[in-house]
């Protein structure tokens, strides 16, 4: 990337700016106001607080990565009506057919590419992911990830989780590409029952070890009622596991720039 460096803003939320190579891409947009409840079936989920940013502050976004489009705290009112001002909006097979317009639906290890203002080519390809534990797929529906990555410096892969718990597809994710940043969906969701649905702190770790020197940044795990984790946990799980030099932990409308330079092999 171009100076080697990737930009990420957490918004609030799921929701965070990545900025590299004159790219702007947007995570799962939420930008309603704090206050919200959205019922689906027998889940109504509480969003307490308001994004740090608007759309209008947020600016240009050149694509979304979507991980879904059928929870309200992954793409809220305000997120999806800013859809159609994106360039393109990459998400999974079925969200593609459900959005239409500039929506790319994208199966597990499908991939597009997106040309940046320097006419390099990144390469985006879509992930496994299984929104809870096993079985929870027809309650759940369909999510995925995505991996970056420039044509010319394929080892320098930012991963994205969406939302995932650990399962042996993010295992997959870490033995096909050499990620050195990964934007973690974090906060032991809670909404439907005791079993979380989004990773956990252990998870966390988990993922961690199974990508060596990654920097990790954690985002979705505020903002709404039903996580049962927060940035104490995520903290001292960390700290706890030797592995605090790696966490990366924002408020919303807080940056950090990490390095995406891969480390020589030892």
């Amino acid at each position: 990337m171009s100076d080697g460096n990737l930009k990420i803003t957490l918004v609030g939320g799921p929701t965070a700016l990545l900025e590299t190579s004159g790219l702007r891409l947007l995570t799962d947009p939420t930008f309603d106001p704090a206050g919200g409840e959205y019922t689906t079936g027998p889940v109504t989920l509480r969003k307490l607080s308001s994004p740090a940013l608007g759309p209008d502050a947020v600016g240009r976004i050149d694509a979304v990565l979507l991980s879904h489009d059928q929870h309200f705290d992954n793409l809220d009112h305000a997120g999806r009506a800013m859809l159609g001002k994106a360039g393109r909006v990459f998400t999974t097979a079925s969200g593609g057919g459900r959005l239409g317009g500039l929506a790319i639906g994208l199966k597990p290890w499908q991939s597009a590419t997106l040309s940046a203002p320097d006419g390099r080519i990144l390469r985006i390809t879509a992930t496994p992911g299984r929104h809870g534990p096993p079985g929870i797929e027809p309650v759940s529906g369909e999510v995925t990830g995505f991996v970056l990555a420039f044509d010319d410096r394929p080892n320098e892969a930012v991963y994205f989780s969406g939302d995932t718990v650990w399962f042996e597809g993010v295992g997959e994710v870490a033995r096909r590409y050499n990620v050195t940043v990964i934007v973690l969906t974090m906060g032991a969701a809670t909404p439907i029952g005791p079993e979380p649905v989004t990773m956990t702190t252990e998870d966390a770790i988990k993922t961690a070890h199974a990508f060596p020197h990654v920097v990790i940044v954690p985002v979705h795990f505020e903002g709404w009622a039903h996580f049962s984790e927060g940035p104490d946990d995520i903290q001292k799980a960390f700290a706890g596991a030797g592995l605090s030099n790696r966490l990366r932990l924002l408020e919303p409308g807080q940056s950090t720039s990490v390095a995406l330079f891969a480390p020589a092999a030892s």
